[in-house]
């Protein structure tokens, strides 16, 4: 699991605005007309419509595709009854992640009520604005009537996740994991170690899969709830047993599965030991399981064992779950998500963990094949098919049930529409955190480490575990600034490249240059007098294996640090310069930009290469390239120079790689509106397809390009990533946010791993 300090956590939420969600508008408000429209006198027309026929509220509103998160703060998380305004940044998260995952607009409400009666009638109150509701961390026993009664007096989808969500996600786990152990699920002997929310509803939701309840035996507190027991609410009495045992450890023998929703370290290697053969464990207390990953594993070779985390082989997730349910459940119009919707989501999650992995999920997860099998009983978070065989799922079962009140019946258009949702988040930028956290904590060097933003990247890097710094500068002023900043310096290496002690090492970088470059006039003098400049010498680092890749700071211009590297590293054959591409995601999907930061002077030979670069580059990060070559005229109609190049160039790439999609030259509004492009220029090899690479004839265009889409807030960008060197040597200017920072980071961290 990712390690975050408190700092690190308190400024995230806090800068540049304080909070994680907001509000946008989705309709034009830049004229007089336009409010007209929006508010006074022309929101009289639809509201009349509404009053007319209330089913058109979903025709003129957002509240088909809108989800309240509503708690009042009792549970949250581990915290406990921590109170509304305490728990409100988990909410807001929750909002966050049903946005990026499935589309779905979300208002975090925090309801200051405990009395259950009090806040069914708030939430009852205020259902009309949303799609669905998701309640949140609301204490048992409480949540169980506060769902259900709301369930029942209100006619949109209502979950108590907490409840729910595990309950769906362990499930389809459950399935497969019996499959793989050769056990039906009608004979399984089942242990619930924890009595709360979560394992009622999970116990209920594996009832209705077909485990019997005489073969269950759940454990509270105080140990097994039985019968005998005179201490039991309404639920616990549901699952208690009649068997003549008090303790976890008698309930344990001969148990097929375990799941424990309790605390940490509650089963002991015994308790497995004593389990029926080929067991199955899900351990989903948390940060901690009830028994460690390793311990569990070496205890029992034949288990298959599930947590809640993130760093151990089947992680049950309710994120797996929660996004698409909704998303499904408002698409059709449900009025409640109902007992077979919940089963529709299990199968459908079962039955996807068994399809071949695309690639791009291999990738995120830095393993060369996912297979069904004990280390894989659930697909992973950031499976894109999740959207695209979830929501179906739920929105069929939803209509077979008889809940739909608006049921899909163009299945092929719908499975379009969630396509692409698929692209409207930063799915991609996720991938390559994930990506780079399991390559290996690689060494990174630090070039410009006396920079506040580079030190504090840095330190975020370690915390994120994307790798290991190593800082390049003064110890004393590097530590200076560090107190100023309140970074925690502990787990990365500073070298001082002047100090004495480098001697040895500089002389050894110089002779390895010098050796290099001896025909390009290089002395070894020279070479020498260079190992005192930051960037040769870490350069140098990833050159001679010191290091894994290199982070250089620029100022105003990166055309020197550029120049060092082509020296240094080297530009990869068979090309004949480098690059750099931002990578930029906006509301219409992912676009990539070439060359935003490296040839300033662009040649036929330059452009050629920038292309086949960035061909490479896009179809790594799991794009199919539609590239346009952008000029200052379309398809012949200029006769300047720079367009007359531009067009050479994609003759050369139509002869020499004719299966890539690639034409110009063209204005950037024809490269960018394909209904516009296909109708004034139909015989071109875009025609029909959405242009997601955009190759700029110089450096001032490209650069303008992608920090105009920034300023004005359309996108978020990675970059500058680097195309085209022997080695991993990115470039980020000193004044750079971050955020920003860590992102170049994650990919030169994938450029080594590649690089091995």
């Amino acid at each position: 699991m990712a390690s975050v300090t408190k700092q690190e956590a308190l400024d995230y939420h806090k800068f540049p605005r304080p909070g994680k969600i907001e509000i946008e508008p989705t309709k034009p408000y830049s004229s007089q007309n336009d409010l007209a429209l929006a508010y006074s006198p022309g929101v009289a027309y639809p509201c009349k419509e509404i009053e007319a026929n209330p089913a058109d509220v979903y025709n003129y509103t957002n509240k088909g595709n809108l989800v309240a998160v509503i708690s009042n703060g009792t549970a949250v998380l581990g915290l406990g009854n921590i109170g509304p305004e305490a728990g409100k940044p988990v909410m807001e998260g929750k909002a966050l992640l049903f946005k990026i995952f499935a589309g779905l607009d979300c208002f975090d409400i925090e309801v200051n009520e405990t009395d259950p009666e009090k806040f069914i009638q708030v939430v009852k109150a205020i259902a009309p604005t949303f799609g669905g509701i998701n309640l949140e961390d609301i204490k048992a026993p409480e949540c169980f009537e506060i769902e259900r009664r709301l369930k029942a007096e209100c006619n949109i989808p209502v979950m108590h996740d907490d409840q729910h969500g595990t309950a769906i996600i362990s499930a389809a786990g459950l399935l497969n994991a019996l499959e793989l152990q050769n056990k039906k699920i009608e004979e399984i002997k089942l242990v619930v170690n924890g009595a709360g929310a979560a394992a009622v509803s999970c116990t209920r939701l594996y009832v209705a899969l077909g485990v019997r309840k005489e073969n269950i035996v759940m454990c509270d507190s105080k140990g097994v709830i039985s019968l005998a027991r005179q201490d039991l609410n309404e639920q616990k009495r549901e699952f208690a047993t009649s068997r003549p045992i008090s303790t976890l450890a008698d309930a344990m023998k001969d148990a097929d599965v375990f799941l424990g929703l309790s605390v940490k370290d509650v089963v002991t290697p015994e308790m497995l030991r004593s389990m029926a053969p080929r067991p199955i464990v899900f351990a989903l207390a948390n940060p901690d399981p009830e028994i460690a990953y390793d311990i569990a594993i070496a205890s029992r070779p034949d288990l298959i064992f599930a947590t809640g985390r993130s760093d151990y082989p089947n992680q049950i997730n309710n994120v797996l779950g929660f996004p698409y349910i909704f998303r499904g459940a408002l698409d059709c119009g449900a009025l409640e998500i109902n007992e077979a919707m919940k089963l529709g989501a299990v199968r459908a999650i079962a039955e996807l963990t068994k399809q071949p992995v695309p690639p791009v999920v291999n990738a995120a997860y830095n393993l060369c094949k996912i297979t069904f099998g004990p280390e894989y009983i659930l697909p992973k978070p950031l499976d894109p098919r999740l959207l695209t065989t979830v929501a179906p799922a739920v929105a069929r079962a939803a209509a077979e049930s008889g809940v739909a009140t608006r049921p899909i019946t163009d299945w092929e258009e719908y499975s379009e529409r969630l396509h692409h949702l698929m692209g409207v988040d930063n799915k991609l930028l996720r991938r390559i955190h994930d990506e780079a956290r399991m390559a290996g904590h690689k060494r990174v060097v630090f070039g410009e480490a006396n920079t506040d933003n580079t030190l504090r990247a840095a330190a975020a890097a370690l915390a994120d575990g994307l790798c290991t710094p190593v800082l390049l500068g003064n110890e004393e002023m590097i530590q200076k600034r560090a107190e100023r900043l309140g970074v925690e310096l502990a787990g990365m290496e500073i070298v001082n490249l002047r100090h004495d002690r480098e001697a040895a090492r500089r002389e050894h970088y110089a002779e390895v240059l010098t050796a290099k470059r001896f025909r390009h006039g290089m002395t070894l003098a020279v070479a020498r007098e260079k190992m005192f400049d930051r960037n040769y010498f870490g350069m140098m680092m990833v050159e001679t294996g010191d290091a894994d890749a290199f982070i250089s700071g620029t100022y105003s211009s990166g055309i020197q640090n550029r120049n060092i590297a082509m020296e240094v590293i080297g530009v990869r054959e068979p090309f004949k310069t480098f690059a750099t591409m931002h990578i930029v995601n906006t509301r219409r999907g992912t676009y990539f930009l070439a060359d935003t930061g490296i040839n300033s002077s662009m040649t036929e030979e330059h452009l050629f290469d920038i292309a086949r670069l960035a061909r490479h580059s896009v179809e790594y990060f799991a794009h199919n390239p539609i590239m346009a070559m952008v000029s200052c005229s379309n398809f012949g109609s200029g006769t300047e120079p720079e367009a007359r190049m531009v067009s050479r160039v994609v003759d050369k790439l139509h002869r020499e790689y004719p299966d890539l999609i690639v034409d110009g030259e063209m204005q950037l509004q024809n490269a960018l509106n394909t209904k516009l492009r296909d109708s004034n220029y139909p015989c071109s090899r875009l025609c029909g397809q959405n242009v997601n690479t955009l190759i700029f004839p110089n450096l001032t265009a490209a650069h303008s390009a992608y920090r105009l889409l920034l300023e004005m807030g359309v996108g978020d960008a990675i970059g500058p990533v680097q195309i085209g060197l022997n080695k991993p040597v990115h470039f980020v200017n000193v004044d750079t946010p971050v955020r920003d920072i860590l992102n170049v980071v994650a990919v030169a961290v994938i450029d080594a791993r590649v690089s091995e």
